[in-house]
């Protein structure tokens, strides 16, 4: 039996995904101590509006608070080195939201320091934790599908469609070199990667700026929100679309695209797998029902239903049946299962949260990626530094 309430959490950043990891927090009953925000007053405003107790002032004070045992890093990617380091070397268990640093150099250290820690490190790829996606991950286990061939899908959204979105994203040097790949491309590699056990070995990709000038707010913008007022423009090196090619270790083949421009897709991530048995789809669009396909007989599509579940798609089920679990229960699932490995210290057998060597695996492929599109040829994961 578990009992978070005994354990105390920090929340850096309180922005969009600031607030859905604290809301979750909440939800799951773990004590949310307080927030650090990108400024003082920004942080006591946004405490204030979510129900937290206390605003840090800066990440010393935050460390120094011994009633904290866990620190959800929710910042600009391009902090999330410095300040995961530090959290760690404090003694305290973390939570980062991906991608896990700008680098695969960075990964690399970041790995190393956790392993020292002893400490519980995460990755917030929360998509692993529709229950669904827990379920397929259990088929692909059990042999159901057969041999894994054909990995296919994509992740598209909308919401910088425009020359007039902007978001701290769009900026190599506050997200790094790559945005549609880093910021949505890394769930889909984790997610297949997590479904069906594979690694890509190499990669072949192109990636695109459909929009090379923006009309940049002089005032700060919040994820997923229309921005006001003056602005001014801004040359644009980040990807708005990449398409990718991908081998993977044990003969496998891959294709998977990323846009932040396709009108009308909201947040779709797509995966489809085939395999020698039978194949497998998901969209998290309709995140409740997972296709399974068949050559000699009716194809099936499996309600999220827990009398129906393996054991794998159960334990990451909250609803009852018809009652649909959505983004923020994917967080809280999230959640639930590492704060349980926190409660005993360390991560446990059976656990199927990304660990930072999950994280680091997906910065090596973002930096083939890039080496890949830049050089026009086909890029080993073995390659790239870290």
């Amino acid at each position: 039996m578990t009992d978070f309430a005994k354990i105390g959490a920090a929340v850096i950043g309180t922005g969009f995904i600031g607030t859905v990891h604290t809301q979750a927090l909440l939800r799951l009953g773990v004590q949310v101590r307080g927030v650090l925000g990108s400024s003082a007053a920004r942080g006591a405003q946004r405490a204030a509006e979510m129900g937290v107790p206390k605003a840090y002032g800066d990440l010393a004070e935050l460390l120094a608070d011994d009633t904290v045992d866990v620190v959800h890093v929710t910042s600009p990617n391009h902090a999330h080195y410095a300040q995961v380091l530090a959290i760690l070397r404090a003694g305290k268990h973390v939570i980062c939201e991906k991608p896990l640093a700008m680098t695969s150099e960075e990964s690399a250290d970041m790995v190393a320091v956790a392993r020292a820690s002893g400490k519980v490190a995460a990755v917030c790829y929360n998509i692993r934790f529709y229950p669904l996606n827990q379920q397929a991950h259990g088929m692909v286990a059990a042999g159901d599908l057969g041999d894994i061939r054909f990995i296919s899908g994509h992740y598209h959204q909308d919401w910088l469609a425009k020359p007039t979105d902007w978001n701290w994203r769009l900026v190599a040097e506050e997200g790094g070199a790559l945005r549609s790949v880093g910021d949505i491309g890394t769930h889909w590699v984790d997610l297949t990667s997590f479904v069906t056990g594979l690694k890509a070995e190499a990669v072949m990709a192109e990636l695109a700026t459909f929009i090379p000038e923006r009309a940049r707010p002089t005032g700060p913008v919040e994820t997923f929100s229309a921005a006001a007022g003056a602005t001014q423009a801004v040359p644009i090196a980040t990807d708005d679309a990449a398409m990718i090619v991908i081998r993977y270790a044990n003969g496998a083949r891959g294709v998977m695209s990323t846009s932040q421009i396709n009108m009308g897709r909201k947040n779709s991530l797509q995966w489809d797998v085939a395999g020698s048995a039978a194949s497998a789809a998901w969209d998290s669009e309709t995140p409740d029902h997972l296709f399974i396909g068949h050559r000699d007989r009716a194809n099936e599509t499996l309600m999220r239903d827990f009398t129906l579940m393996n054991a794998a798609g159960t334990a990451a089920a909250t609803l009852p049946p018809g009652h649909v679990e959505g983004f923020a229960d994917s967080f809280f699932n999230f959640f639930k299962a590492v704060y349980a490995d926190v409660e005993v210290g360390s991560r446990q057998d059976g656990s199927t949260w990304a660990t930072f060597e999950d994280g680091h695996y997906e910065m090596r492929f973002c930096d083939a990626v890039v080496m890949s599109a830049r050089e026009e040829r086909w890029v080993r994961l073995d390659e790239v530094g870290g």
